[in-house]
């Protein structure tokens, strides 16, 4: 982990709220810039989806001399997960904690990354096992943050303010949270609703009590899903999305909070 100069964490307590999501398209983003090398790790072990999302399902990971081999989507963008390991994507994985620790342990390891500019690991819903193991791996690496999903209504941010407690408990910096499925514009009409309402705030209000920053409000949009399941970037498909607009505007935060805290080179 000593060649990787950023190491972002994306985190939700709550299932269902585009955090693989986002996590695809943060390295999708990082990556636009071709002189970056990106990452993403994927430590969901019992519902690995970014082989999917970052269209590589079927693909094989490899060993060499120096380790296992990342798997490629572009030259400057690698993804490990578990679901290359899998004989089917169909496949269950049915592990107790220590074997997912082993596992989450490995990847970071024994997989080749070389010189990475940005390591963006993926992480399941919850605090448990695979959070408390990531964090305390990557604690003499130094971790730069992690990024909070959620979505509007008052369920989903419940579940994000025991995650938020969680990341103060292990003395995690948390980068900031993203409202995902915020409104809904419509491609037509281009008027917005609101199909989730935020009834107690949403995501904005839950920051301000416990400031922490808002990175942005991303739109809900069907051709995120569509570009998904295909294993397309969405921000290339839909360049001109309001969705997009607010991916780009969170993206550049989180890189100016990187430059802005350089814990690898502490």
């Amino acid at each position: 982990m000593s060649t990787v100069k950023h190491k972002i964490l994306v985190l939700s307590g709550k299932g269902g709220v585009g955090k693989s999501t986002f996590s695809a398209h943060l390295a999708h983003g990082l990556a636009s810039d071709e002189s970056k090398e990106v990452a993403v790790l994927d430590i969901d072990i019992c519902g690995p989806s970014i082989p999917r999302i970052m269209g590589l399902e079927g693909e094989q990971v490899h060993q060499s001399g120096s380790g296992w081999s990342p798997v490629y989507v572009e030259d400057n963008l690698s993804v490990m997960s578990i679901g290359f390991l899998l004989g089917s994507p169909d496949d269950a994985v049915i592990w107790r904690g220590p074997k997912k620790n082993g596992m989450i342990k490995q990847f970071l390891r024994d997989v080749d990354w070389g010189g990475l500019d940005y390591l963006i690991v993926d992480t399941p819903p919850g605090t448990s096992d695979e959070h408390l193991s990531i964090v305390q791996y990557l604690s003499a690496a130094q971790i730069d943050g992690a990024v909070i999903i959620t979505t509007p209504q008052e369920v989903s941010l419940q579940d994000v303010r025991k995650e938020i407690t969680f990341c103060r408990k292990v003395n995690l910096p948390i980068i900031g949270v993203v409202e995902n499925m915020s409104i809904f514009i419509c491609p037509k009409c281009k008027k917005s609703s609101e199909i989730f309402p935020p009834t107690t705030g949403g995501a904005e209000k839950m920051c301000q009590e416990l400031n922490i920053p808002l990175l942005g409000k991303v739109p809900l949009d069907p051709q995120i899903g569509k570009s998904c399941d295909e294993g397309k970037s969405f921000l290339t498909e839909c360049p001109d999305s309001p969705a997009t607009v607010a991916y780009r505007n969170i993206i550049q935060s989180v890189k100016e909070y990187c430059s802005s805290h350089k814990v690898s080179d502490k």
